[in-house]
């Protein structure tokens, strides 16, 4: 896994060979935040990073300058590779949460300013994600949401749908929340 830009910029880090989870792409992952940059920038802000495999996309938020990420990761070797990676950094701005993302999102009440949803694009309850996080208090008025997914998926009917960005295989739906 590379860190692509910011204060963790370049750093490297070598992923458990037995993961489960699909990263996102550098391509795809540089691109996103090179348009989310463009929108408003990280600088003090909070990010969280729902179904957070690697790490990729938090070490990204908290590389390019959030105060606060939230990373959400329920199997145990993505966890703890998680976790190993905050304490080679020692940074103590990154939060992980291990446990149940759909419990995680009936429960937190903490809002974000963004959102970023990756699931599995085989998982049960693939479709509800996006509205689960919408009607949820991750969100609040100026959040971005960021879901990730194959280009099977629209979900530009949802309120707050603002883009779609397709890089290669991954595509990302971008809502802005109060828009």
């Amino acid at each position: 896994m590379r860190i692509i830009s910011g204060k963790y910029g370049r750093r490297r880090f070598d992923v458990p060979k037995n993961i489960t989870a699909r990263p996102t792409t550098d391509f795809a992952r540089e691109n996103l935040f090179n348009v989310l940059e463009n929108m408003e920038g990280f600088e003090g802000k909070t990010a969280c990073d729902l179904f957070a495999g690697t790490g990729a996309v938090s070490f990204e938020f908290l590389s390019r300058g959030c105060s606060l990420v939230t990373a959400v990761e329920k199997a145990p070797v993505q966890a703890a590779f998680i976790k190993k990676v905050v304490q080679i950094l020692g940074d103590d701005n990154l939060h992980l949460v291990k446990g149940d993302v759909f419990k995680f999102i009936a429960e937190d009440v903490r809002a974000y300013d963004f959102v970023f949803a990756d699931p599995p694009y085989d998982h049960p309850r693939f479709d509800e994600i996006p509205a689960l996080i919408l009607n949820s208090n991750l969100v609040a008025q100026g959040s971005t949401l960021i879901i990730e997914h194959s280009k099977a998926k629209d979900f530009s009917n949802l309120p707050g749908f603002s883009q779609r960005r397709a890089y290669g295989s991954v595509n990302f739906s971008i809502f802005i929340i109060g828009s």
